[in-house]
């Protein structure tokens, strides 16, 4: 083996791991529930492979919520340098934050439970969410396109209504609809 290889078996285990996340993700955020064994068998691997990831539900959990927020926030950037800077923040809203406002949504019961001994998280993720939305808006600003003066904790608190959107249900059509609101009160020109 040379150097900086990884092993089939390093590559495999770190596609297990994604897959489980993955079918965690799903899972909350259509049912709110965390079944290994369901968990296992979307994710194509054997539920020792989930238990040898994630010893205990709780890891798991927590697992999900900080890769579904870093997913959110270091996706910004990237949206940023491929589209203009009005697209890049409906993007992120209906690409992006619905799913991770759905997710959560599911993960709120299993998450209030596993985050005892994790109370700082939900602080982090809250302020991770502001910073994303804070380059958003920045963007949009020296575009032109929004007023300079906007607080992005007030769009926060404005987008935080995603979580009540029926995942199984048709979710993009209210979102559109949400984000073309706050895109009329935040205009440069409006």
């Amino acid at each position: 083996m040379t150097t900086g290889s990884v092993s089939p078996r390093r590559a495999d285990t770190r596609r297990n791991h994604e897959r489980i996340l993955t079918a965690a993700a799903d899972a909350l955020a259509s049912t709110g529930e965390v079944s290994f064994n369901a968990i296992a068998k979307q994710a194509c691997v054997g539920v020792g492979t989930v238990y040898r990831h994630f010893p205990n539900p709780e890891e798991l959990i927590i697992a999900v919520y900080r890769r579904e927020l870093e997913h959110l926030v270091d996706v910004v950037p990237e949206l940023l340098d491929q589209h203009p800077p009005e697209q890049a923040f409906r993007l992120w809203i209906t690409d992006h934050l619905v799913r991770y406002m759905m997710t959560k949504r599911g993960l709120a019961k299993a998450l209030g439970a596993a985050t005892s001994a994790h109370s700082d998280l939900l602080m982090k993720a809250h302020d991770a969410m502001v910073g994303a939305v804070a380059d958003l808006l920045a963007a949009n600003a020296e575009a032109g396109n929004v007023r300079a003066d906007l607080d992005p904790e007030t769009v926060v608190r404005g987008l935080k209504g995603l979580v009540f959107l029926d995942s199984n249900g048709d979710w993009r059509g209210p979102t559109e609809q949400l984000v073309d609101l706050l895109w009329r009160g935040m205009r440069a020109d409006g």
